[in-house]
């Protein structure tokens, strides 16, 4: 048994095909199916189901699969060990952002520039970076396939992860000066429950902001109605401005949608206004996140060490 069978598997189980596992190794399809075929004849069992559109591990599979990770685990963890002995810091440090997270400054908490300082510090790092779902990069952080993370939080954070929050701000209603909202908002506020059967435009679901928003219209007795999404709150205020419906962001993101669309007051049909969210008030989080154990190497330690230096707020509870 050799640790690239360990890995080829993993990657296959983790990619759910050959074709997509070889691009991820840089090596050919027919040579990960090769090594996965020798590891099953010297297990003597089937490891991977190949009868469907993904391959998805068998019984066997599944109780090997821990045993491979941890294989591979450990002998990362040698190499980064003996590494850090010799004072050069080296490994991969995988980086997930909601997006828009790397071109925003939030309180002083600037990603591009710690990542920056930190590149020429340590060049012998790799970073990789990655936006998604902060659902999904939160589940990604317990499999261990991220080592850090800058998620939107909708409530606590998962059982095994911790979070230091950098961004906390009451979320608003943006939506144009001629909108009826803004003559029946009561100093510069409207309840929760005027945006019921209204067209929002909202960040996708598993992110932290829809997350939130859901969960209060629920509470409120009703269901949203989303009728635009985009990934980044400057784009959900621009749709908004061209009178496409009402965008829920946090406060300061209207001014995204430029010199037509802004103005907290607004006046015309091209202004802006954006209205406080009451009854209950929502509120936007978004905070660095990382496994509540620790990365496993010790080029994403330093990295979250600075990254936390940098992030005002406090650990979420």
């Amino acid at each position: 048994m050799e640790l690239a069978q360990l890995r080829y598997f993993v990657a296959v189980v983790e990619e759910g095909g050959f074709t997509r596992a070889g691009a991820r190794l840089h090596v050919s399809q027919p040579g990960v199916s090769a090594q996965v075929a020798q590891l099953e004849r010297e297990l003597g069992q089937r490891l991977l189901d190949r009868s469907g559109r993904r391959v998805t591990p068998t019984e066997a599979g599944r109780a090997v699969l821990s045993y491979a990770r941890a294989a591979l685990a450990a002998v990362e963890g040698v190499r980064r060990t003996a590494e850090e002995f010799s004072g050069l810091l080296r490994g991969r440090v995988a980086l997930g952002l909601v997006p828009g997270a790397a071109g925003a400054v939030v309180d002083g908490f600037d990603v591009v520039e710690v990542l920056g300082a930190f590149h020429d510090e340590h060049p012998g790092v790799e970073i990789a970076l990655s936006e998604d779902t902060s659902e999904r990069m939160l589940a990604a952080l317990l499999r261990g396939e991220l080592d850090l993370a800058v998620v939107g939080l909708a409530g606590e954070p998962p059982p095994g992860v911790s979070c230091q929050v950098v961004l906390d701000e009451p979320l608003v209603a943006a939506v144009r000066a001629d909108d009826p909202l803004v003559a029946a908002a009561v100093n510069g506020t409207i309840p929760l429950a005027a945006l019921r059967g209204r067209a929002l435009i909202s960040l996708p679901r598993g992110t932290g902001l829809r997350g939130v928003l859901e969960r209060a219209c629920a509470q409120a007795g009703f269901a949203p109605r989303v009728d635009f999404e985009a990934a980044a709150p400057a784009v959900l205020v621009r749709l908004a401005a061209r009178g496409l419906g009402v965008a829920v962001v946090p406060t300061g993101a209207e001014s995204a949608a430029g010199p037509d669309g802004a103005g907290g007051s607004g006046s015309g049909s091209g202004g802006l206004c954006a209205l406080r969210i009451t009854d209950p008030g929502l509120t936007g989080r978004v905070a660095l996140a990382w496994r509540t154990d620790g990365p496993s190497g010790p080029a994403a330690r330093k990295l979250l060490g600075r990254l936390r230096s940098g992030a005002s707020g406090r650990p979420a509870p």
